[in-house]
């Protein structure tokens, strides 16, 4: 009497879903950071502005600010970062100064019957060339660390 073999179909459908699983990790895991835009573009310097100010590190935010605004820059502490997202929604590009439109998303725990809630608006960047570079003449007042340079 020869043992039972397996049945095929069954280890086929086990090696699918092993397959599904290992998947379904790797693009889980691969989604983390968004795309890093062009750093001499103004797209660019806006993300990494944006990224540097929502970590707290307002030495690295500086360096994206024109001069007039880091020379007359008064400190603003108080900015509430947690939480928030900014997603580039349109630019203007001009030869020497650029808008760079994004919707700034803040989101809120909740414990009412809905839940957590978000808010969102759009805001606009304000950019100039100085020295051949994009650098921040004015930012949304969610993201501003100088009160010079954040405007509405």
């Amino acid at each position: 009497m020869t043992p039972p073999r397996p049945d095929r179909s069954l280890l086929i459908v086990l090696g699918v879903i092993a397959v599904l699983v290992v998947v379904s990790l790797v693009v889980v895991f691969s989604r983390g950071e968004p795309e890093a835009l062009d750093p001499d573009t103004p797209e660019g310097v806006v993300q990494r502005y944006s990224a540097a100010v929502i970590a707290g590190d307002e030495t690295a935010a500086m360096g994206y600010l024109t001069p007039d605004v880091r020379d007359g820059c008064e400190r603003f502490s108080d900015a509430q970062t947690d939480n928030l997202r900014v997603v580039l929604v349109s630019t203007t590009e001009r030869s020497t100064s650029a808008d760079v439109r994004v919707s700034i998303v803040a989101s809120y725990e909740g414990n009412g019957p809905f839940g957590a809630s978000e808010f969102a608006s759009e805001r606009t960047f304000d950019l100039v060339t100085v020295d051949g570079e994009w650098l921040i003449e004015s930012s949304p007042w969610e993201l501003a660390i100088c009160t010079n340079g954040a405007r509405n």
